[in-house]
């Protein structure tokens, strides 16, 4: 998961499609706009307080992931860059600066600074997660493992247990990652926390083709927080899957407009598609302007919109991008395919294979394995039914990691 408020942050990158890594928190409830307010008035009084800098930096990263609106990236990039005049050094400011780096996608500049922040404090169990989120972004699983059981060490809870529960589910662990969620879910009291466990329980059934128990967990992590979005997003999915497609669609238009993430854009499009009906891609098109402005680079979601419904070619250049910086499972499976649409299956199977090397059990990269092998002649290794019964190709962005 990312950083919950009442526990600090665990890595900001619910903003975009890069949820496939790193489960996003639970938006807090809305008493953020108190706490910068707060935040602000102190430094008004204290302009040196380089701790209330960093805070208010963290609480403009989370504004960020809550509304989806990247504008507050410079705004926390202002705030850390004041803390870091008046102590470059501190774990705070350094775990603050990290998380920026993380919510803009500079995995490896997150990196850098979690181990700093860690240096500086060895029982910062922040760090940790947030160095754990970086490292699996760049595809280093085992080093994300050891930063996870750290963190557990230190902090044994909802963030921590989450991110095991990840980990768990990164390698094929279908049954411990359910097992640590349920962990997680019965340590969890704040309605953020309950919200958060019980839509990823949801998420977990649903990536097994559990559509009953998948919507059984969505509606009580709503009952924890009903203005959730994850939650609503989640049922929406289930709704499109069971061939409710009004309904989704009625769900979708009520999540975009409270959090047009692009996951939650694409997802939308591809239902309406599924339904008959022509997708608007406008506010779409219009995110990958807001994020470039912010600093946020974001080539897997381009590479897999362009890949699905545009240009093959273009979507072959953001995949080589996003894989040259962070050569993870989805990135390789967002490069064999875009090569596979480009009509270059033989160039795209080295990566559908590294794609499905780790034993995650991701319908899609299995699909998407398997169409790569039927164009080249082969009998494909596995395929997305085996995996997740309700997999629906006509879907491919409600199979997305999110």
């Amino acid at each position: 998961m990312r950083w919950i408020v009442a526990l600090a942050l665990a890595g900001a990158l619910a903003l975009t499609g890069y949820a496939v890594f790193a489960p996003p928190a639970p938006a807090p409830e809305p008493a953020a706009a108190p706490v910068r307010e707060t935040l602000q008035a102190r430094l008004a009084r204290v302009p040196g307080d380089y701790h209330a800098w960093a805070q208010l930096g963290m609480t403009y990263i989370d504004q960020a992931r809550v509304t989806g609106d990247p504008a507050y990236y410079p705004k926390a990039e202002g705030a850390l860059a004041t803390a870091t005049r008046l102590a470059p050094a501190d774990d705070a400011v350094l775990t603050g600066r990290a998380a920026l780096a993380a919510g803009r996608h500079e995995f490896k500049q997150a990196v850098r600074l979690a181990e700093q922040a860690i240096t500086a404090n060895p029982y910062g169990a922040t760090a940790y997660g947030i160095l754990a989120d970086a490292r699996t972004q760049l595809g280093e699983l085992a080093a994300a493992g050891k930063a996870v059981d750290k963190m557990l060490s230190l902090r044994p809870g909802v963030p921590s247990l989450t991110r095991a529960s990840y980990a768990a589910e990164l390698t094929g662990d279908h049954a411990g990652a359910v097992r640590l969620m349920t962990t997680a879910h019965a340590e969890a009291f704040l309605p953020a926390d309950l919200a958060y466990t019980r839509y990823y329980l949801g998420e977990l059934a649903l990536r097994s083709g559990d559509l009953t128990g998948a919507e059984s967990w969505y509606r009580r992590s709503r009952e924890a927080m009903p203005a959730y979005v994850p939650a609503m997003a989640g049922s929406a999915r289930v709704a499109a899957l069971s061939g409710r497609l009004q309904e989704a669609l009625d769900l979708y238009q009520s999540v975009v407009n409270r959090l047009p993430l692009p996951q939650y854009l694409l997802e939308q499009g591809e239902t309406r598609i599924k339904a008959g009906m022509p997708a608007d891609w406008t506010l779409l098109r219009a995110q990958r302007h807001l994020y470039a402005e912010a600093g946020v680079r974001d080539d897997l979601t381009w590479a897999e919109f362009e890949a699905d419904h545009g240009s093959p070619e273009a979507a072959v250049r953001f995949a080589r991008a996003e894989y040259g910086r962070n050569p993870n499972p989805v990135a390789a499976d967002a490069l064999a395919w875009a090569l596979h649409r480009a009509g270059r299956s033989r160039e795209a199977l080295p990566y559908a294979k590294e794609a499905t090397a780790t034993g995650w059990r991701n319908a899609i990269l299995f699909h998407h394995r398997a169409e790569v092998e039927r164009a080249l002649g082969r009998r494909p290794t596995s395929t997305a039914g085996r995996l997740n019964p309700a997999f629906d190709p006509e879907l491919p962005a409600l199979a997305r990691f999110s």
